[in-house]
């Protein structure tokens, strides 16, 4: 683990085996799914994965705080709140493609202090807290290619771009890389922290989607921020990258 080890650390780790052991057994099964009043689906799976999670977090740390997607908040003025995202990547999930995450964060006095990204499928994990975040276990640090002609930009869905930030700049950044692909939602911000890609943008993000990618991309040493510089935290869209040229990036964003 960290060089400085936490029991918080070391229980988010557990969450992460627990959950995705359950997501395992459900992983390319015929399971009901709902859609909200957005549009957006959520399975069975969501809703059983966030319901363990939170009794295991209960059960833990009573006097904790639960801020999830599919149930809501309690204890919301608690000094530590856990922010869970079962399944950041419902529609993957959906369609049986393992580019989907379990995302789970602690957050101390509205800061995250600690974050998990969790493919149970491929067991890939990655946790951070801000200064460090490994990968599967060992240090990681996102990459600077030679320049943005080498660079992989990933996102999540393209056409949430034109509904929520500008179109022409997103799209003047993917002119100028080595590719896009939408190896997106929370994988995107693994393989970033793992060093396996370079840039990826969010044009809109939730509270659950936020928390924990912060730590783990800030520990890889990378930088992330709102599509306007600002922190990413009180956000609503981010930009992760490594910090020689994230500021150049967000430039071409803003067209």
């Amino acid at each position: 683990m960290f060089k400085n080890d936490s029991q918080f650390a070391r229980f988010i780790l557990e969450l992460a085996e627990e959950s995705g052991q359950l997501l395992q057994s459900l992983y390319r099964k015929h399971i009901r799914t709902e859609y909200k009043s957005d549009a957006s689906p959520v399975t069975e799976a969501d809703q059983k994965t966030e319901t363990l999670l939170r009794e295991r977090i209960r059960k833990a740390f009573p006097e904790h705080g639960i801020f999830g997607e599919e149930y809501g908040k309690e204890r919301e003025d608690a000094e530590f709140v856990w922010v869970l995202d079962p399944i950041d990547g419902t529609k993957s999930f959906i369609g049986g493609v393992p580019l989907f995450a379990t995302l789970i964060a602690l957050v101390q006095n509205g800061k995250p202090v600690l974050g998990a990204i969790h493919q149970p499928i491929t067991g890939d994990i990655a946790i951070g807290n801000s200064t460090e975040t490994l990968v599967n276990g060992k240090i990681s640090h996102v990459r600077k290619s030679e320049n943005l002609s080498r660079a992989i930009l990933l996102g999540t869905d393209y056409y949430d771009v034109g509904r929520h930030q500008s179109r022409s700049g997103f799209d003047s950044l993917a002119s100028q890389t080595a590719f896009y692909r939408t190896w997106g939602d929370a994988y995107g911000y693994f393989l970033v922290a793992a060093g396996l890609a370079d840039i990826m943008v969010d044009p809109i993000m939730s509270p659950w989607d936020i928390m924990a990618v912060v730590p783990v991309i800030e520990g890889a040493g990378g930088r992330i921020t709102d599509y306007q510089g600002n922190d990413a935290v009180t956000g609503t869209s981010t930009v992760a990258a490594h910090p020689d040229y994230h500021a150049h990036i967000l430039k071409i964003l803003a067209g």
